[in-house]
């Protein structure tokens, strides 16, 4: 079933890029989007059915043998894996459907080109390399799936390649992207190096001799653990678009709105998570490493809130709501509450997904007008896409009721993580950036959808006249999108988070307890904190504590908690007050846009114009690519022009003009000299020639 969910998108995708002209446009839509659907269908069966506590191996086919390197191209199976399938065939699938609508007439292309069916092979190759990412059994076949999103994202991002716009952002895309694969693949050879392996089974095993090993770097001594753990993490700042490396995210908007969904959403950019998750056995031990997460993601998370605030494009607010929000789930990570990053990867696919589709419909009534200073009274002229869009919202910003589990997808996933940032870091910076972040979120939220649906319409009076709401195979997926951004919190918040006991079974983690009076009864060790649990039996006990004593035996379960880490735990017993604060926040932020472009909508442009430095900063995005500009492109452009122009035009050009055009033909008029026609000329020559050999004989003594 596993082989059939990974196979079905890459043979849609080759069956409608290289047979398109036998199964016509339609019929490669067709195909694809069902291909998508079924592997949709078996992966929920697969999330349902299978069993957490038992990892499973699928091998597909003997891969690479080289020197002590053995590499089978095989899935594995466990509750990490289970949880990327449903979140990427899921989406995938709506994405597809979506596209039939919003790709049926693009304004890119003339109704004679055959577009549509290279876009959706794009989306399929797009499917199946993130599959493959996520069901890698070694980090090998993980790296091949890595860097597969990236062509494919590549391809994507500047579809519309006659627009200079794009292909300039999937450029910028696929270069940030290699930077933090450097990093990537260094981590991996540096595990190979120490281990002898990449397969994660036995990296895992190894990873506490890591945390007692060190390793030469750049000319000084590491710890292994940390060095290998930060390396990684750079290839997730990469992919998931975390600060520094986060420029390509917002320029990737150039392309085709359901590419912005599916890449933003759910796939690529979520790959980083998966990476620090999966990676959980070795990041336990690397205890500066996920310092540097923690703090990364909490300003990356800040950052990205600050800019969505001023941006005026309806899918760039979107895209940095995207950055912002996995700034989260890295903080989590980062503090070792791994299923909790989990948790909000999965709520979050369902309602960004949503706001990238709701933002595609608006376009699309809008006739492809992006501005939402342009908008205006889109509330009665679109009535599904306002309310799937309202539902987003209501996710994104986290609306519930305080202190239950009573609420949106988004008030259960980011509320978890604000709760374990403050155990984790003892109330610390993180803590702060990410509740005011959230207070951020929820204004630019609101924002958004005032300035989209409420007020005057603006802009073009034609265009809004003629809006209108999207056909419904276009709706659909955001209806079913809805379900889960409504209920996907609620029906998973014991099992990723509340519920020890639940959450122990759903990731299939061996339950250890350990008295700890702080807590009353917290758990440490591996596995997660099983609060107010029974005494284990002794016997068990001190099998589960041989098992560990074992440092050839891999962690069991899906994610491992090492020893010392309570931090779930800790999060259940943090004051009401750390509890109400991102619900505080939010509500700020909801009543100062009502406040902004409800009530009086001239204080936007007031402020702007008494705080213009402050605007531009933040409407320039922190100056970072006019930064990276100056301090990385102009010198590369700089070097580039000195080695065409004097390198190449100058030595190697002149050098070979002055070889050919100036020293052989002054040997040749040299050499013509000597061919006068008269014997005794030649004749005279052999014999200097011969006194010459017998001198250089007569010094020499015949020596070799």
């Amino acid at each position: 079933m596993t082989t059939i969910i990974l196979f079905a998108p890459l043979i849609g995708a080759i069956l409608a890029g290289f047979g398109h002209r036998i199964i016509g446009d339609k019929g490669a839509q067709v195909l694809t989007t069902a291909l998508l659907f079924l592997a949709a269908f078996l992966s929920w069966i697969v999330f349902l059915t299978h069993d957490p506590a038992v990892v499973q191996h699928v091998q597909i086919l003997r891969w690479v043998e080289s020197g002590t390197l053995s590499t089978d191209w095989s899935i594995r199976l466990d509750r990490l894996t289970s949880i990327m399938l449903i979140v990427i065939t899921t989406v995938s699938s709506l994405v597809h459907l979506y596209s039939m609508g919003y790709m049926a007439h693009d304004s890119q292309f003339s109704e004679k080109e055959s577009y549509r069916p290279r876009f959706f092979a794009y989306l399929s190759f797009f499917t199946f390399a993130m599959l493959m990412l996520v069901t890698s059994d070694n980090l090998l076949q993980m790296f091949f799936g890595w860097e597969g999103v990236g062509v494919a994202s590549y391809l994507l991002i500047g579809f519309y390649f006659r627009k200079p716009t794009a292909n300039a952002a999937a450029i910028k895309a696929f270069v940030v992207n290699r930077v933090g694969d450097f990093g990537f693949a260094l981590g991996i050879f540096a595990l190979f190096l120490l281990t002898d392996s990449i397969r994660f089974d036995e990296v895992f095993a190894a990873a506490p001799g890591l945390a007692e090993t060190s390793i030469t770097f750049l000319w000084q001594e590491w710890n292994a653990a940390n060095l290998i753990a930060f390396l990684l993490f750079v290839g997730a700042m990469g992919k998931s678009a975390q600060l520094f490396l986060h420029t390509w995210l917002p320029d990737a908007m150039e392309g085709p709105t359901p590419v912005s969904a599916l890449i933003h959403a759910a796939t690529m950019v979520t790959a980083g998570v998966f990476l620090v998750c999966r990676m959980s056995p070795v990041m336990e031990y690397a205890p500066a490493a996920t310092n540097f997460i923690v703090y990364i993601g909490a300003f990356t998370a800040f950052f990205a809130a600050t800019v969505g605030l001023v941006q005026n494009d309806i899918k760039r607010v979107i895209a940095y709501s995207t950055c912002s929000q996995l700034g989260y789930m890295f903080v989590a990570a980062g503090v070792g509450a791994y299923p909790v990053a989990m948790f909000h990867l999965l709520t979050h696919a369902f309602f960004k997904a949503m706001l990238f589709l709701g933002a595609g419909s608006v376009i699309h009534g809008m006739h492809h007008e992006q501005d939402m200073r342009n908008y205006g009274g889109l509330r009665k002229k679109m009535p599904l896409t306002f309310w799937a869009m309202l539902i987003g919202t209501l996710a994104i910003t986290g609306v519930g009721i305080p202190l239950t589990a009573i609420g949106f997808a988004g008030f259960l996933s980011k509320d978890a993580i604000i709760e374990v940032a403050f155990a984790g870091t003892d109330g610390g910076v993180a803590f702060w950036l990410l509740v005011i972040a959230a207070l951020f979120t929820s204004f630019y939220s609101w924002r958004l959808m005032f300035m989209t649906f409420w007020g005057k319409p603006r802009g073009d009076k034609h265009t809004h006249d003629h809006a209108h709401e999207s056909p419904k195979v276009m709706t659909i997926p955001l209806a079913v999108l809805a379900v889960g951004a409504i209920f996907s919190g609620m029906v998973f918040y014991n099992s990723f988070f509340y519920d020890h006991e639940r959450m122990n079974s759903f990731f299939g983690l061996p339950v250890h307890h350990a008295e700890a009076e702080a807590h009353g009864g917290e758990a440490a060790g591996e596995g997660a904190a099983t609060e107010d649990a029974a005494p284990a039996d002794e016997q068990g006990e001190e099998a589960a504590d041989h098992a560990m004593a074992d440092s050839h035996a891999a962690p069991q379960g899906a994610v491992y908690f090492g020893p010392d880490n309570t931090v779930i735990d800790d999060a259940h017993h943090v004051p009401a007050w750390v509890k109400l604060s991102p619900f505080l926040a939010m509500l700020i932020g909801l009543g100062t846009a009502y406040l902004f472009y409800i009530v009086n909508p001239t204080i936007p442009g007031r402020l702007a114009a008494n705080q213009p430095q402050l605007y531009q900063f933040l409407l320039n995005k922190w100056y970072f690519d006019e930064i990276y500009d100056f301090v990385f492109v102009r010198p590369a452009k700089s070097i580039g022009r000195f080695l065409w122009k004097r390198g190449d035009g100058a030595t190697i050009d002149g050098a070979i003009n002055g070889l050919s055009m100036g020293i052989v033909p002054w040997f040749t008029k040299l050499a013509g000299r000597w061919q006068s026609g008269y014997l005794f000329t030649y004749a005279f020559a052999m014999v200097l020639g011969i006194v010459a050999f017998v001198t250089l004989m007569t010094l020499t003594g015949g020596a070799n």
